[in-house]
C-alpha cells in the first residue's frame, strides 16, 4: 500500500525563485490543476507536463498514523463527468527533482491572473523516515517556515483558499511562525 510520507517548508516568494528553478537541470516543470470532490479524501488532477495531459484520480486518507495515497490515470472523460461534482479548486506550477532517496517538490500556488500567492516545498521521503533532509541549497535561503508535520492549515485543499494562504503567510511574516 503507498504511503505518503513528506514533510513540507513555506518559502518565501521573491519573484526570483522560479524562474531559477524553471532553468535549473534536471528540475521538470509541470502545471496542475486540481480540484477536491465532496467525499473526503478524494482528489481529481490534470497534469500538463512535457507537453502531455495526465488525468489523475486520487483517494488520500490518514489509516493508523500513516496517510495512504493511491493515484491512478483515468480517461479525459471520465475527468470531466467528476469535475461537475468538484468543490475546492486550485492551479499551481509544480518543479520537482530527485535527490538520493528523497523527492523535492516546489509549488507556486497560482491566482485566476497567474500570479503566485503562496509558495510551498515538500521533500516526499520513503515510508518509516521521519527526519527531513536539509534543504537544498537553492532552496534554503527562501525557507521561512518549516511547517510541523501534519499541519492540516498547510494542506493544498486548505491553501486553495488565497485569503487563508495569504492569513498564514502574515502570521509566519510577523512571528516567525503560524500560531
Amino acid at each position: 500500500m503507498p504511503i505518503e510520507n513528506e514533510w513540507k517548508f513555506v518559502l518565501e516568494n521573491d519573484g526570483k525563485l522560479e524562474p531559477r528553478l524553471a532553468q535549473a537541470p534536471g528540475v521538470t516543470r509541470g502545471l496542475i490543476v486540481q480540484a477536491y470532490l465532496d467525499s473526503p479524501g478524494v482528489r481529481l488532477r490534470v497534469v500538463e507536463l512535457g507537453g502531455k495531459r495526465h488525468h489523475i484520480f486520487t483517494y488520500k486518507r490518514p489509516v493508523d498514523g500513516e496517510v495512504v495515497e493511491i493515484e491512478t490515470y483515468i480517461s479525459a472523460d471520465d475527468f470531466q463527468r467528476l469535475w461537475k461534482l468538484r468543490k475546492e479548486t486550485l492551479q499551481k506550477v509544480r518543479y520537482s527533482w530527485p535527490d538520493g532517496r528523497f523527492g523535492w517538490d516546489v509549488d507556486f500556488f497560482k491566482s485566476t491572473d497567474g500570479s503566485t500567492y503562496f509558495v510551498m516545498a515538500e521533500v516526499e521521503m520513503p515510508a518509516g523516515d521521519m527526519k527531513p533532509p536539509p534543504l537544498p541549497p537553492r532552496l534554503a535561503s527562501h525557507a521561512i517556515f518549516a511547517v510541523p508535520y501534519g499541519d492540516a492549515r498547510f494542506t493544498s485543499k486548505r491553501i486553495a483558499d488565497r485569503g487563508h494562504a495569504e492569513a498564514l503567510m502574515a502570521e509566519i511574516q510577523a512571528k516567525g511562525e503560524a500560531a
